[in-house]
């Protein structure tokens, strides 16, 4: 079952701009220099879109009151936000009450060694999965420690399996366990230790 923690995707408004400049994202870094686009035509209409965009924008603070209401589910965030277009966005579903996993295959925008995740983004990924983890088995909080093995070269363009697990709960301390595997082997694992504490919302 898809989780009940997670934001929800939308056919229209922002989810759809959002996946268009995923689209956009994408193709700029596949075409780079080599391709026979109008790259400053390109940037134009790129800056025209943003000024649109930047004069019918919100206050910052209201904005970000806007983004902490409901319920929790944060449509925002750079992981799993729908509304953000640096986000893949993962899906997750639940394999068990502590066990959470999403498939995403990650193209170039989040390249570090040749066709290969960057480490830094392997570490985001893992991160959230961890805490999204821990939301869904009922205990939650901010990270404390983050440790991470890298086994192999996590491969872009291939689908990826992102995985974490609640595993102990010992007063407010969370302890999480997490892999990036591709083809049902280990590219990065992760332990993670939470602190059971939220900091407030913008009001």
């Amino acid at each position: 079952m898809t989780l009940d923690l997670q934001a929800e995707l939308q056919a229209t408004g922002v989810d759809a701009a959002a996946a268009a400049a995923r689209r956009v994202l994408d193709a700029l870094v596949r075409s780079g220099d080599l391709s026979g686009a109008d790259m400053s035509d390109v940037a134009d209409r790129l800056n025209a879109v943003a000024d649109d965009l930047e004069a019918a924008a919100p206050p910052l603070r209201d904005r970000l009151v806007h983004m902490w209401r409901g319920d929790g589910n944060t449509r925002h965030d750079p992981v799993t936000g729908p509304e953000n277009p640096i986000a893949p966005p993962l899906e997750y579903t639940a394999a068990d009450s502590r066990t959470i996993e999403a498939t995403a295959t990650l193209g170039l925008p989040y390249q570090g060694p040749p066709s290969s995740v960057h480490g830094g983004i392997s570490a985001l990924l893992l991160d959230h999965t961890l805490g999204v983890a821990n939301g869904w088995a009922g205990k939650s909080g901010m990270t404390a420690e983050l440790t991470l093995r890298y086994h192999r070269l996590t491969p872009l363009f291939e689908p990826l399996t992102i995985s974490a697990r609640q595993v102990s709960v010992d007063g407010r301390k969370i302890r999480t366990v997490g892999a990036i595997q591709a083809g049902g082997h280990d590219c990065v694992t992760a332990e993670g230790l939470f602190i059971a504490k939220h900091p407030p919302r913008p009001r």
